[in-house]
C-alpha cells in the first residue's frame, strides 16, 4: 500500500489537528502509507472550499453522505460534535470505509455499542482519538511500571482538569446539553484519564462515582435568560482495578487555573512516578532505594532514547506538542491499515472507556461492577 486517501468530517479544533497530522505524518515516520488529502466536508459550502484550500484538500464538499460514498476515500475522519459521531461513523462503516473518530464515542452507551457492533462486521479498521497516550513520556512511564522501577504497584490518582467552563457568566452553549454533548466533563475531559488509567494499570473492575453541576444555568447569548446546564461540571470516582489495585479519579471543567492537567500518580512499594500533560515533556520518578540523604524526584526529560520522539526532534529538550501526538496516533492507524492489524484503541477497546464514563455518571455512590 502506498498511499491512503483522507476524507474530513469537521473543521474545528481537532479537525485542524487531524488535517496537521495527516499531512506532517510520512514526512515523520517514513515507514506508513503517504495519505493525500482527498476530500473535506464543512457547512455551508464556501466554508468548506475555504477549509479545504487552508488545510490542502483536493476537493470540498458540504454533505457529509457524498464524503463517505466517494470511491476515492479511504479513511474517514470524523471530528463532528459529538451528537453526530455515531451516524457517520456507523454510516462510513457499512460503506467500507476506515474510520478515525474522535472522542467520546458517542452521546449515549447504547450509541457506542452500536458503533462497536457495526466494526465487529465492517471490513474497515477503526480507531478512536485518545492520542494523550501516545506520549513519549507517558509511554516511558508505562514502560518503567513494567519493569518493576517502583515496585509492586498498590495504588492509582488520575486527574483532569480545565477552567473553560469555570467562569458562571460564560454564556450557555451546546456543551451544556445532553442532546447535543451526552456527558459534560465525563465525556470531554474525564474519558481521556480513562484512557491512561488502563494504559498503565489494566482493565477497570468496578466504579463508586459521583458528578456535580456547579452552575445550574447559563446566560443566553442571544436574549440574556439563563438555559439550564444539563451536564456535570464535576465528576469523582474511586475505582477498583482488575488487578485489584484501587484508585482515585476526579475530573472539573470548573477549575480555575487549570488548562490542560492531566496529572497522574502511580504508587509503587518502592517508589513513585508523577506525570502531568501541561508539562509533556517530563516525568518525575521517585524510587526508595540507595543513600537516603540524596533522595528525591527524579526529573526525566523526554528525548530521542524515548520513542517516538526522535521521529520529530533529533535533540532532547526541544520538545514535542499536542498535535505531535495526534500524528503518532496517524501513524499507528496507518500501519495498522498496512499491515491488516488492530489499532488501538479501536472501537470496541474505546467502548470500555466509555462503558467507565458512563458508569461513574450513573453511580450516584453506589458501586457499579463493569
Amino acid at each position: 500500500m502506498d498511499s491512503v486517501r483522507i476524507g474530513l468530517i469537521g473543521t474545528g479544533f481537532m479537525g485542524k489537528c487531524h488535517a496537521l497530522a495527516y499531512g506532517a505524518v510520512k514526512a515523520v515516520f517514513g515507514d506508513v502509507p503517504a495519505p493525500r488529502l482527498e476530500l473535506l466536508c464543512e457547512m455551508p459550502a464556501d466554508k468548506a472550499k475555504t477549509m479545504a484550500n487552508q488545510f490542502g484538500f483536493a476537493r470540498s464538499t458540504d454533505d457529509w453522505r457524498e464524503l463517505i460514498n466517494d470511491p476515492a476515500v479511504d479513511i474517514v475522519c470524523v471530528t463532528t460534535p459529538n451528537k453526530l459521531h455515531a451516524e457517520i461513523a456507523i454510516a462510513a462503516l457499512e460503506a467500507g470505509k476506515h474510520v478515525h473518530c474522535e472522542k467520546p464515542m458517542a452521546l449515549t452507551l447504547a450509541e457506542a455499542e452500536a458503533m462497536a457492533r457495526a466494526a465487529v462486521i465492517a471490513k474497515g479498521k477503526t480507531i478512536v482519538g485518545y492520542n494523550y497516550i501516545r506520549n513519549p513520556a507517558f509511554q516511558h512511564a508505562r514502560k518503567l511500571i513494567e519493569e518493576g522501577a517502583i515496585g509492586r504497584v498498590i495504588h492509582f490518582r488520575g486527574f483532569v482538569d480545565e477552567d473553560y467552563q469555570a467562569d458562571p457568566d460564560l454564556p450557555w452553549t451546546w456543551r451544556a446539553t445532553k442532546a447535543e454533548a451526552g456527558l459534560g466533563a465525563l465525556g470531554d475531559l474525564g474519558c481521556h484519564m480513562i484512557s491512561m488509567a488502563v494504559e498503565l494499570m489494566g482493565p477497570i473492575r468496578s466504579v463508586i462515582g459521583d458528578i456535580r453541576t456547579v452552575h445550574a444555568t447559563r446566560p443566553s447569548a442571544d436574549d440574556g435568560t439563563h438555559k439550564p446546564v444539563e451536564n456535570e461540571d464535576i465528576a469523582s470516582a474511586i475505582l477498583e482495578f482488575e488487578s485489584g489495585v484501587q484508585g482515585l479519579f476526579s475530573t472539573s471543567r470548573s477549575a480555575w487555573g487549570r488548562k490542560n492537567y492531566m496529572a497522574v500518580e502511580v504508587h509503587g512499594t518502592q517508589g513513585m512516578i508523577c506525570f502531568d500533560q501541561e508539562r509533556m515533556n517530563e516525568l518525575r520518578l521517585y524510587q526508595n532505594a540507595g543513600d537516603k540523604s540524596v533522595q528525591g524526584y527524579r526529573t526525566i526529560m523526554t528525548g530521542p532514547v524515548h520513542e517516538p520522539y526522535g521521529n520529530f526532534v533529533p535533540a532532547p529538550g526541544h520538545q514535542i506538542g499536542f498535535n505531535d501526538l495526534k500524528t503518532i496516533e496517524a501513524a499507528s492507524f496507518l500501519r495498522a491499515i498496512a499491515g491488516g492489524s488492530e489499532a488501538y484503541p479501536s472501537f470496541q477497546q474505546a467502548l470500555e472507556f466509555e462503558r467507565v464514563i458512563h458508569a461513574i455518571a450513573n453511580s450516584n455512590g453506589q458501586c457499579i461492577v463493569l
